[in-house]
């Protein structure tokens, strides 16, 4: 291990610096092979270096992201024995019928189709024998070559690499404690309860441990393919637009998201309110967290993103931790229209996460981003879910769904903060009405969204201006009608002429007939 490791630091000591992008590629695969063929942990540290565009040149990131999460399976009587010493039984009294394969295996374990006495097929996952020391002992070693390597890698850093490996070893080792996965399978489950489009497997608490979990089996297919789905009669195009919901009510709802959310942990089921389809997760090891103010400022940057306000998205970054405090911005908001704008042409279908990603690598050599630990995690989920969506459906575009369902939440404001946010992006600093914003919003619920969703927005925004949590909407609106020591109507009559325009009964009908037609 520290030979290769060794040759290989070595190696991009000499050559790291190198502007020769064929030199730079032959590095990037020789980080793939050797960390592949150095087990578990690297593997997963591959996977994870893959997420960080601020410390992983471009030509590296597109070697990681062929690290595949699938290798041979460990002996079948180490399995059986493992499952024993946490269980108390050998598997053949637990289970009417355990397997004598696995059907899949990965880095940190394989899971068995089995079932129960009851009748039910489980999913059995086994960790990998003697997985937690192995870990230790390579942790240690990537710790001491991060210390002794850092300095001289060329490698743009916001924090020591001996912070960022320490952080990665601490997702590893939760990844790995069984019975936190099913805490967290549990917890996830609960969230999504009333959602008729998401299925939880249900952990079974009697045959699990820290090394050892049994859930219900999901009877799905994995969404790989659009014709095998289609063949089973299930939508891709539903599945799709299921996957980014419920991803996107993890970050900005709930702050609590499924982290690793790869084909290989996402199954299509029959049924859901259309028939079309239901979206299954599995594996729970790699779970995280978002605070309410990181939630919000994400809320803010979407909004910021279509309106191509660069300079709030730009404080939005500084907020995040992309961006040091005191950062110089004026320098930077014309290198972000370069890098965004162009990307969001005339519409929000128009915009590709991925390309976003690509091009901000290229971005952070040169100003000083950097990605905070916690939102590494959040980097991976979006960048699976959109590659998976595009898999399915090549002309996606995550930030049409993103953004009506972002505006719906805004126009609804049924909680105190998104109450604050919407009066944000309604008014200016100086207390005018920006109606162009509310336009828009409006525009992208009716249009990239589900004219269906008007009717609701429309009823949520009249109970907000009579209500009494539209205290704060109704003042500002007076502050904006009299500002300035004079009386102000062209705004108001504005507003009004709008909302008539919008929500006329024609306007409802026609986008309810272009709804149909497609």
């Amino acid at each position: 291990m520290l030979w290769q490791l060794g040759g290989l630091s070595l190696t991009l000591v000499v050559q790291g610096g190198s502007e020769d992008r064929a030199v730079q590629r032959r590095l990037g695969k020789r980080l793939l092979h050797t960390l592949t063929g150095l087990g578990p942990c690297f593997i997963k540290l591959g996977q994870s270096l893959s997420t960080r565009p601020d410390l992983v040149q471009r030509d590296w990131l597109e070697q990681l992201t062929r690290l595949q999460d699938d290798l041979p399976a460990f002996d079948h009587s180490k399995a059986l024995a493992t499952i024993q010493s946490e269980l108390g039984a050998p598997a053949q009294q637990l289970f009417a019928t355990f397997p004598d394969h696995p059907v899949a295996a990965a880095s940190l374990g394989q899971v068995y189709k089995a079932k129960l006495l009851d009748g039910r097929w489980v999913a059995v996952k086994v960790q990998r024998p003697d997985l937690e020391p192995r870990l230790r002992l390579d942790l240690a070693v990537i710790r001491l070559l991060a210390q002794l390597s850092g300095p001289f890698l060329p490698l743009n850093l916001g924090d020591d690499l001996t912070a960022i490996v320490d952080e990665f070893g601490q997702t590893l080792f939760r990844e790995i404690d069984y019975e936190l996965e099913a805490d967290n399978a549990e917890r996830f489950a609960q969230l999504f309860e009333n959602d008729p489009t998401v299925v939880v497997p249900e952990v079974e608490r009697v045959l699990s441990s820290r090394r050892v979990l049994t859930t219900t089996w999901l009877a799905g297919v994995k969404l790989q393919n659009r014709e095998v789905l289609e063949r089973n009669q299930l939508d891709p195009t539903t599945l799709v637009r299921a996957g980014v919901i419920s991803g996107l009510r993890q970050l900005l709802e709930f702050g609590y998201f499924h982290a690793d959310p790869h084909p290989g942990n996402l199954f299509a089921l029959s049924g859901g309110p259309n028939g079309f389809g239901r979206l299954g997760y599995v594996d729970f090891g790699m779970m995280d967290m978002l605070s309410n103010d990181d939630r919000l400022t994400l809320t803010d940057a979407v909004v910021h993103l279509i309106n191509k306000d660069f300079r709030a998205l730009g404080h939005d970054f500084v907020r995040l931790g992309f961006l040091q405090p005191g950062t110089d911005l004026e320098p930077l908001v014309p290198a972000l229209e370069s890098v965004l704008g162009g990307q969001l042409g005339d519409s929000v279908q128009d915009f590709n996460f991925k390309t976003i990603t690509d091009r901000f690598s290229e971005l952070m050599f040169e100003y000083p981003f950097r990605v905070p630990a916690r939102f590494a995690l959040i980097i991976r989920a979006v960048v699976s879910q959109e590659g998976l969506a595009l898999r399915l459906e090549p002309e996606f575009s995550i930030i049409r769904v993103a953004y009506p369902y972002v505006a719906k939440r805004l126009l609804a404001a049924d909680t105190e903060e998104l109450r604050h946010k919407l009066l944000d992006v309604l008014f200016d600093r100086q207390g005018r009405l920006q109606l162009e914003r509310l336009e828009n919003l409006l525009e992208v619920v009716g249009t990239d969204g589900n004219p269906a969703d008007l009717i609701p927005v429309a009823g949520a925004g009249l109970k907000l201006m009579v209500g009494k949590e539209g205290h704060g909407l109704r003042q500002r609106l007076l502050l904006a009608l009299v500002r300035d020591g004079r009386l102000h109507t062209d705004d108001i009559q504005a507003l009004a002429t709008l909302v008539r325009r919008r929500f006329s009964p024609a306007r409802l009908a026609g986008d309810w007939w272009q709804q149909l037609s497609l």
